[in-house]
């Protein structure tokens, strides 16, 4: 079951010495590599890397699965209200390992629990659709926030308060489940007062590395999701990335690859493109990751460098009807990685019909399956046939252990990534400058000398509007 990475075709001798990585850079980068793994197993026994060690709390996986499961048969829906880190895992989870069309199932193919619903963004017609939809009486909801003063969730938290309180009466607070900062932020003191049960989010874990606290293993417990298995997978990949040896650690090769591609060849944009259309979300929660922990102004040493990548989404096979020409003949600005499933869960064989017709006969023995993997390996060749660099993470099969370590493998490369950069890959400077405007224009208590400076910048500034 263990996740594996091709990258034979990022190399010069598949795609050319002046697109391709060298061994001997690769050899250059091993030093590096060794003095970064040890200062993050030093950072890590400080317990300054607390999200590496979320997949051995297993009295937290308990009560999460005890709670899980005394809910889930109580409710007919289930509300994750959040955005960005507080919600992209548990969507990516759900998408990877349900059905489907999960919430088209009947329930008890559903195994009696509820349908899954998510609110990550403060759309007003997408919020007064759900509270169209969702009887308040038969909805379970998780607020998920880490600082609790999250414009955008709290505003939804706060109108589904009102709702439940008012629809509900005394016992609406059952019908709540607060994921917040283990301290005492404002989202655990209203908690408190209300008696509204809460989940707890470690201290030093941010929000796109939550995946494996109460933040993504609570919502993927709801859902029937084996978060044990999970767990167990991550355990796997941080085994496999205990390695100093850049040679023998598929996370640091990664990280490695994509740091020369990005100051040696000036590859700015790395694309992501699954072969599944299960891991369509996963893409979503990998760009969080990428871009919030990597796209920095300032190093450690608060020297002004501006870098990072900008992570793209691409589906296969549905986006070589889209993506492909753009990758195959436009700049040489892309890193391309595939994941490659071995074993769908399901074949669909495609039936022997058309005889005599050229263009359709040939599918006559063959199956869906069959015709994807053939589709990303075409797509692989393609790439490397115009000597543009890609690699593959290679998934044996879809499951609750192979998405542990799909995603634990991931947060390994971040981090090594921005150690490679210098730079902290735990902050989010340039979000909590939106984050002030946004409670200055609104008007929050404590920012009001902000809001005349910003209004007279707005008024100078000569607008062209047609």
């Amino acid at each position: 079951m263990r996740l594996k990475l091709d990258f034979n075709n990022m190399m010069e001798f598949r795609v050319g010495r002046e697109k391709g990585i060298s061994i001997k850079a690769i050899e250059n980068m091993e030093d590096t590599a060794r003095a970064i793994d040890k200062k993050l197993k030093e950072d890590r026994a400080g317990g300054r890397l607390q999200f590496m060690n979320l997949p051995d709390h297993e009295e937290v996986v308990n009560e999460i699965i005890s709670l899980a499961n005394e809910k889930a048969f109580t409710y007919e829906n289930f509300l994750v209200i959040g955005i960005g880190g507080s919600t992209w895992g548990s969507i990516a989870l759900h998408t990877a390992l349900s059905h489907p069309y999960y919430n088209l199932l009947p329930k008890e193919k559903r195994g009696g629990r509820p349908r899954f619903f998510v609110i990550d963004n403060c759309d007003p017609d997408e919020t007064a659709g759900l509270i169209d939809i969702l009887d308040p009486e038969k909805t379970l909801i998780n607020v998920v926030s880490k600082s609790g003063a999250t414009p955008e969730p709290m505003a939804n938290f706060m109108k589904y308060y009102d709702i439940m309180k008012n629809s509900i009466g005394e016992d609406y607070a059952e019908h709540f489940i607060i994921t917040t900062d283990e301290g005492d932020g404002v989202l655990r003191k209203v908690a408190k007062e209300e008696g509204i049960r809460c989940l707890d989010i470690p201290k030093s874990v941010s929000g796109r590395f939550s995946v494996f606290s109460p933040v993504g293993l609570f919502p993927a417990a709801v859902l029937r999701i084996d978060i044990k298995e999970l767990l167990a997978g991550a355990r796997y990949m941080d085994e496999i990335c205990n390695q100093s040896d850049v040679w023998q650690n598929p996370a640091y090769m990664f990280a490695v690859l994509e740091y020369l591609s990005i100051t040696e060849k000036k590859y700015n944009i790395s694309v992501l493109m699954p072969y599944s259309r299960k891991l369509r979300h996963i893409i979503n929660w990998y760009i969080q990751l990428w871009a919030e922990s990597l796209g920095k102004r300032k190093s450690r040493n608060n020297e002004t460098i501006n870098v990072g990548s900008t992570p793209l989404k691409a589906v296969g096979a549905a986006d070589q009807h889209s993506l492909l020409q753009l990758f195959n003949e436009g700049p040489f600005d892309k890193i391309i990685t595939f994941i490659k499933i071995e074993h769908y869960e399901n074949e669909v064989e495609i039936p022997g019909l058309f005889s005599g017709y050229n263009e359709l006969e040939y599918f006559s023995g063959h199956s869906l399956e069959e015709l994807m993997k053939t589709e990303q390996v075409a797509t692989q060749l393609a790439l490397t046939n115009y000597n543009r660099p890609n690699k593959t993470i290679i998934l044996p099969e879809l499951n609750a252990f192979t998405m542990g370590e799909l995603m634990y493998f991931y947060e390994i490369v971040t981090t090594v990534t921005g150690e490679l950069f210098n730079v902290n890959a735990f902050d989010q400077p340039g979000v909590e400058e939106g984050k002030i405007f946004t409670y200055t224009l609104m008007g929050r208590k404590g920012f009001e000398s902000r809001k005349k400076k910003i209004i007279d910048k707005l008024i100078e500034e000569k607008s062209f509007i047609l």
